[in-house]
């Protein structure tokens, strides 16, 4: 399930980046300050795909659907996206536990 959590970031970072000019031109945000803020998460969507082999780093992508839903504040578009890459990323999570449960117990019967 990794390739699809790191798809969904990846996405993300891409989304989140192209909400920049959004926040400038709409949001009454100066350029350097959205720059920053967009640039700074979208990295962090990126840092977070590459370190999703840790337990830590499906905390770090959850903590990332919270922070895209909060720029909802600056761009009320990002509420709308944010909600839906959250859902995409939890449904994924649950999904995960799901299969990892099911190859344990079929593991189980096996031996």
């Amino acid at each position: 399930m990794r390739p699809v959590l790191s798809a969904i970031l990846v996405f993300e970072a891409i989304v989140v980046l192209l909400a920049i000019p959004v926040a400038v031109s709409l949001g009454e945000v100066s350029g350097g300050l959205a720059g920053a803020v967009g640039g700074g998460v979208a990295a962090a969507c990126l840092v977070a795909t590459g370190v999703l082999r840790y337990p830590f780093g499906r905390w770090a992508g959850s903590a990332l659907q919270v922070v895209a839903v909060a720029l909802g504040f600056v761009v009320p578009l990002m509420f709308v996206l944010g909600v839906v890459f959250g859902a995409l990323w939890f449904v994924c999570l649950a999904a995960d536990r799901k299969i990892a449960a099911a190859q344990t117990h079929r593991g189980e019967g096996d031996g």
